[in-house]
């Protein structure tokens, strides 16, 4: 079983741990924000995001009036019970009608949408291919589960994944299925050092 640890830092940062491998905090949000405008940008109203981990992503989608639902899949429970409870902020994101969360494994989740159902999927499950905090993840970047998700999509929809690193061997897995796959560098700066994160992206033909 996943040992889930949530803890506030020194820093009054919220940080977000699997198995002890940091995940996330809510002090660098930019690239989880991003994945929502990205989609949102592209006319997305029914989305189905890969993560819930602290709720940023989520909520810039539903900060959005003209979405219209989110499925947000979430593998560890405990994390929904710290929201819904109020550990984590974003009590009022499982408030929102639009909002449907299931805990399950992202990629169950996914394969029990409708075949061409979901304007966008965005993928924040793990560290990227290539950082993985779980090793039973890499079947999420693999090319059975990018064909699920693109059968998913309607015509014009979108696969996003958000990534550590730039992926060749991911965007090569997604062109095999998706039009326009490109890599969007996001300039981040991680206890004082400029880096980047990376969100990968491609389009349903």
């Amino acid at each position: 079983m996943d040992q889930v640890t949530l803890r506030r830092r020194e820093d009054g940062a919220i940080e977000l741990r699997v198995n002890g491998v940091f995940v996330m905090d809510d002090v660098e949000t930019s690239s989880e924000r991003l994945l929502a405008r990205h989609v949102l940008d592209g006319g997305a109203r029914r989305v189905l995001v890969g993560g819930l981990g602290l709720g940023f992503t989520t909520r810039e989608l539903l900060a959005d009036a003209d979405v219209e639902h989110v499925v947000v899949a979430e593998l560890h429970h405990e994390i929904v019970d710290r929201m819904r409870d109020g550990t984590i902020p974003g009590a009022d994101l499982l408030g929102d009608p639009r909002l449907e969360v299931v805990v399950d494994d992202v990629r169950a989740v996914v394969a029990a949408q409708p075949v061409h159902s979901l304007d966008a999927i965005v993928l924040d499950v793990d560290n990227g291919p290539d950082f993985l905090v779980h090793d039973k993840n890499a079947a999420v970047y693999g090319p059975g589960f990018v064909a699920t998700c693109a059968e998913r999509l309607r015509p014009d929809g979108q696969l996003c994944v958000w990534s550590m690193a730039d992926s060749e061997q991911l965007r090569r897995v997604m062109a095999e299925h998706l039009l326009d796959v490109d890599a969007v560098a996001v300039p981040v700066v991680l206890q004082g050092r400029r880096e980047h994160y990376w969100i990968l992206t491609g389009r349903r033909g």
